[in-house]
């Protein structure tokens, strides 16, 4: 972190050429050089001049603050520009392609924007009496309505947040399923080495033990390791499909018979339902409880950490545990299912996940993405995105290694291996490479199942023309390694900032601004 001197000119390298008189300020042509926040105004000026205040009797009940906030005082030239700057050095899916690996970072149509800030949505709150927001409930009906159909199952919960609330949702109501049938005794999750990495943490939130299930060479589940497995002790499996590794789990229906006929449940990871939406329905391979991210496939934006949103559909055996509230047809309108009134059909529910009844802005975002492409769009969706995936795959698998090239078609992401590049160089390197070329990187170093993996989703929203530009790039970078270029070891040369140390950023990070130390005269 370096500050501004007393002059105002912030020194940064380069350094002026011999006989230039040029002063270097850190701007790249028009990407403008931004000092933090604390180093352009100070807390003892405002950027905005007020008579004096009137004392009078406060009205915060011993809430008021006691000292001074400490945050500078900038003029609104300056805060703007500020803000605007960093703005500058964020990419987003509105610049170009995201090709981060079971991320699922497609376009997201200003149409559900404009849906989602209708007053009727918006600026609805959820004490509100119910006969005041009878369409905001009936947009969760619908899309409750949508996702059951989609994906062939009996029930669904639409409060979960995301897809690690989702995935405890699940496990919850096959721990409730457990209990009731009176099987405490099955405190044991399978999960494959293939499955996102928040379901072996999901599972012990919940109070279960997690055992691994290898894969098979190609990728897949070993059907066999995990029959051999299972028994008494044994809750039930949590298992991703399509999984990490780009594949869609072809023994799906097998492993489901197999955990069932064991007493247990299947609980699936819907991260990557993109991959197949519209082509398969989850419920007909035998899976119990699946999350699906409504941020991802039906295309709301969840970067930056939110928001997101999670429902849990359900089979016929779990239904009847899943979490309160939800929605239901009541005469000619709709109601709530709370606790006041569950005794009545619903008295077998684990409780309540959160305090309302869900992320009603993605509610209405995912219902307006699915009416606007019909169950025929929602499948062009998945072709679209598998083809797009595989078109990378096969452009890049003749310079980079491609592990399971072989395994049959990638679904949503292809994935990349470092084997094969010069002693020195990684899958690092590449990444930072691209960021010269204008991409965004792909996931790296996941799944771990595949050393130095490089995870690519391009999903459906993508053009042929912008996928060319990508391929193009990251062959470029990826032949750059393979030759031993040493520039692509200290890439990116481009960007606003040279390359961190990045273990060293997250190990020790400074989250917070100190006032550097005034310089003191030597004795």
């Amino acid at each position: 972190m370096s500050t501004i001197n007393q002059s105002g000119w912030r020194p940064t390298a380069p350094q002026a050429s011999e006989g230039s008189t040029a002063t270097f300020t850190g701007n790249r042509a028009l990407m403008l050089e931004e000092a933090l926040i604390f180093e352009i105004g100070s807390a003892e000026t405002t950027g905005v001049d007020f008579g004096e205040v009137p004392s009078g009797k406060s009205r915060l009940g011993g809430l008021e603050r006691g000292k001074p906030i400490g945050l500078p005082g900038l003029s609104e030239p300056e805060t703007v520009r500020h803000y605007t700057r960093l703005s500058r050095q964020n990419y987003a899916i509105d610049l170009g392609l995201f090709p981060l690996g079971s991320c699922t970072m497609k376009h997201n149509p200003r149409l559900n924007e404009r849906m989602a800030r209708l007053p009727g949505f918006a600026d609805i709150h959820p004490l509100q009496p119910v006969d005041t927001v009878q369409g905001a409930l009936e947009v969760i009906d619908q899309l409750a309505h949508w996702l059951i159909t989609l994906t062939g199952m009996d029930a669904v919960a639409m409060s979960p947040k995301a897809g690690a609330h989702g995935e405890l949702c699940g496990i919850l109501a096959i721990r409730s399923a457990l209990d009731a049938q009176g099987e405490e005794g099955r405190r044991i999750l399978l999960v494959p080495t293939s499955a996102h990495g928040t379901n072996p943490a999901t599972a012990a939130f919940a109070g279960f033990s997690v055992e691994d299930i290898p894969a098979t060479a190609e990728g897949r589940v070993d059907l066999e390791a995990l029959k051999a497995r299972l028994g008494p002790d044994i809750a039930g499996v949590m298992i991703t499909n399509p999984n990490t590794c780009g594949l869609f789990e072809r023994d799906m229906k097998a492993i489901s018979d197999a955990v069932h006929a064991a007493g247990g449940y299947v609980y699936c990871d819907g991260a990557n339902f993109n991959a197949i939406v519209g082509r398969v329905r989850p419920g007909d391979l035998g899976i119990d409880a699946m999350h699906i991210n409504l941020h991802k496939t039906f295309s709301t934006p969840h970067g930056g950490g939110g928001p997101g949103s999670g429902p849990v559909v359900l089979s016929a055996a779990l239904a009847p545990y899943a979490p309160l509230p939800f929605v239901e047809k009541s005469g000619d309108g709709f109601r709530l299912v709370e606790e006041e009134n569950v005794d009545e059909h619903h008295a077998g529910t684990f409780g309540r996940m959160t305090a309302f009844q869900g992320q009603m802005g993605m509610f209405t975002r995912a219902l307006t993405y699915i009416l606007s492409h019909g169950a025929d769009g929602l499948r062009q969706v998945a072709e679209d995105s598998v083809l797009n995936a595989n078109y990378i795959l096969r452009a890049m698998e003749d310079v980079l290694d491609a592990p399971f090239a072989t395994s049959g078609p990638c679904m949503h992401e292809a994935i990349f291996s470092d084997k094969g590049l010069p002693e020195g160089f990684s899958t690092i390197d590449i990444a930072k490479g691209l960021i010269d070329e204008g991409f965004h990187p792909m996931t790296v170093y996941f799944p771990l199942v595949v050393h130095g993996a490089m995870l690519v989703e391009p999903t459906e929203t993508e053009s042929k023309a912008t996928l060319d530009q990508f391929i193009g790039a990251f062959r470029s970078v990826a032949a750059r390694a393979k030759n031993g270029d040493p520039t692509v070891k200290t890439a990116p040369h481009f960007a606003p900032r040279r390359r961190l140390d990045e273990t060293l950023a997250a190990r020790k990070p400074i989250l917070a601004w100190k006032d550097p130390a005034p310089a003191e005269a030597a004795e």
